[in-house]
């Protein structure tokens, strides 16, 4: 029997993919595997029973990555799963920066409760709420991942002339880029010829900030921003000055924070990213399937913090073993009669598998200095 705890409200559609040998509860302790959602987990005490973390999206910024490998816990995300929720929502915001919606919407509901004749107010005052169309605009996308295309390939289907950047654009997500789109080498190229720039990329030490006083002096004056990914990604003084001055015309953000809410020209919406019933289901299946496959196969498909590793079954014994800094010779010297391996690994971390039909002296593995867990099938 495994034991998972839910650090959030997972979908029920995803749980099912769980079978009758897992035990779910969110007050589970002593637990196997955690699926969550937006639970902060930097201070969460880790049992030591625990062999993974699955979250049901895509970022992980709410879980302390370098601590979970040291402890040999695997944490998985949900890459894509939600991505067509992400594509709708950034759609909608590069219609909401253009043509002042929600604004005017606001305004419309304050003549009603103000008692106006709003038939008669409404034809006088929208002028102060018109904007652009998107067609033939350039549409510059920061980061093609699973969202950043099916953005980019909506946006080109709305008209609009696409330019992309990301500087580890894969073969895969390359080629299902609409034909057409213009990639970049750097940022600043990007941003001297977009007149709306949308954001999709991950929110780390490297990327932080990444929209600053520089960047915004290498736009378009008038620039338009999404952002959809991570609040961290734009930096606050610089986007209060970029607005003032008129050099971005509109912000549209799905992690807004008490001073960007007040801001002028913000449009701010309470992520609502993935909020959409058929993005939560899929990621829930998508983490709660690698759970499964990890503790029953030893499969690391999708893993932030430890190597991705999968082998097909070869003997009736399989041995798992994650280390940082383990002599991997010792490793495989201490499965006996070893019938098939694999081995991969993430910067300083190395994961094993090894099958074996052989007994298996498994604290004999997990001696070997640099070893951090071992985990028998």
């Amino acid at each position: 029997m495994y034991h998972v705890k839910t650090m959030n409200k997972i979908s029920k559609i995803g749980l099912a993919e769980l079978d009758e040998r897992f035990e779910i509860s969110d007050t589970m302790e002593h637990e196997d595997a955690i699926l969550v959602r937006s639970a902060k987990l930097h201070d969460y005490d880790f049992p030591a029973e625990l062999k993974c973390i699955a979250r049901a999206g895509a970022g992980v910024n709410n879980i302390p990555l370098d601590r979970a490998a040291d402890a040999g816990i695997v944490v998985f995300n949900a890459p894509g799963a939600n991505a067509n929720g992400v594509k709708e929502l950034t759609i909608a915001a590069l219609l909401l920066a253009s043509r002042k919606i929600s604004q005017g919407i606001t305004w419309v509901k304050e003549q009603s409760a103000a008692g106006a004749d709003v038939a008669a107010v409404v034809e006088k005052g929208k002028s102060a709420y018109v904007g652009p169309e998107i067609m033939g605009k350039t549409l510059g996308v920061v980061g093609l991942g699973a969202i950043g295309v099916l953005v980019a390939n909506a946006a080109a289907a709305l008209g609009m002339k696409i330019v992309g950047y990301d500087p580890f654009l894969s073969v895969r997500h390359a080629l299902n880029l609409t034909p057409g789109v213009e990639i970049v080498d750097t940022l600043p190229e990007l941003y001297a010829k977009a007149d709306y720039i949308t954001l999709h990329l991950p929110m780390n030490d490297a990327t932080r900030g990444t929209i600053n006083e520089a960047a915004f002096a290498a736009m378009k004056d008038g620039v338009r921003i999404v952002n959809l990914a991570r609040g961290e990604l734009v930096d606050t003084p610089a986007l209060k000055a970029a607005l003032a001055s008129g050099k971005c015309a509109a912000y549209v953000t799905d992690f807004p924070n008490s001073e960007t809410a007040a801001m002028e020209g913000v449009v701010a919406i309470p992520h609502l990213g993935a909020s959409t019933p058929e993005s939560e289901d899929n990621c829930a299946m998508m983490a709660a399937r690698e759970v499964k496959d990890y503790l029953d196969n030893g499969s690391i498909i999708n893993s932030v913090n430890l190597p991705n590793l999968t082998m097909a079954w070869a003997a009736k014994t399989r041995v798992c073993v994650i280390s940082k800094g383990a002599d991997a010779a010792a490793i495989a010297g201490a499965v006996p009669a070893v019938v098939a391996s694999a081995s991969n690994t993430r910067g300083e971390y190395g994961y094993t598998i090894l099958d074996t039909d052989a007994a298996v002296d498994e604290a004999a593995i997990a001696a070997i200095p640099g070893v951090l867990r071992v985990l028998t099938r």
